[in-house]
């Protein structure tokens, strides 16, 4: 594969990981929202509890959710400039795309296990 071709592939593997941080951010919006018509239906402090933990999962969530969405924006214009500039050079160093390409795994590994137990505690109060 030619540097440039791998350049190109980056900036694909970019562009999956903002619609992935997009389509993250906007579930994590929906559980908040869950989570707090939840709270207004449940007077057990057990559930409260629970509840915010839940809160500050997101949060956290959040936090790396735009992390992230930072990280990703940067890199794609360090790719753009090697193109834009045909630093070959440069080639070399790309530590970040393999940081990025590993964090987005977790993330999602994370974030699918996060809503599972969440699903799982609004069960538990619907029943």
């Amino acid at each position: 594969m030619s540097e440039m071709n791998k350049i190109e592939q980056f900036l694909k593997h970019n562009m999956t990981w903002k619609r992935q941080i997009k389509i993250f951010n906007q579930e994590n919006s929906l559980l908040k929202n869950r989570l707090s018509e939840a709270v207004d239906m449940v007077i057990d402090k057990k559930y409260i509890s629970n509840a915010e933990y839940f809160q500050n999962q997101f949060i956290i969530i959040d936090e790396i959710i735009n992390d992230m969405g930072r990280d990703i924006k940067l890199n794609e214009k360090k790719l753009q400039s090697i193109i834009d500039e045909t630093k070959k050079s440069e080639l070399n160093d790309f530590k970040m795309q393999e940081k990025l390409g590993n964090e987005m795994i977790y993330l999602e590994k994370e974030f699918l296990k996060l809503k599972k137990e969440f699903t799982e505690y609004i069960n538990t109060i619907e029943l």
